[in-house]
């Protein structure tokens, strides 16, 4: 059975934390949806595959995989040095260095990296 934030975990953590859920959910909504359809120097980009397997990567670092998503998708969009730099921010974020955020994504702007 799948296990969902919607279905099942909203509800677990506002009956364990009471008002956290609903802050959560709304922190997972914006930056799920979060986009300014740019990529680098281009505009009206829809940037939402790239978000969603952005999204499905921190997931599955954390050992949370979707039946319904191709990851393929996050090998094909996701090169290594941005898979190495999502990890480490999320897992071990104390040893994030300038020098891993310098070195992906070179031409985008700050606010498309964070």
């Amino acid at each position: 059975q799948d296990y969902t934030w919607e279905d099942h975990g909203y509800s677990l953590i506002n009956r364990l934390y009471p008002d956290v859920g609903q802050l959560l959910d709304e922190k997972f909504q914006v930056v799920y949806n979060l986009t300014y359809n740019t990529i680098a120097m281009h505009c009206g980009v829809d940037t939402s595959m790239l978000r969603r397997a952005i999204w499905n990567y921190v997931h599955c670092v954390f050992g949370i995989r979707y039946d319904d998503y191709d990851y393929g998708e996050v090998n094909q969009l996701l090169e290594r040095s941005l898979k190495i730099y999502i990890k480490t921010v999320a897992c071990y974020p104390e040893k994030t260095t300038k020098r891993m955020y310098a070195q992906f994504w070179r031409h985008f702007k700050h606010s498309e990296k964070v």
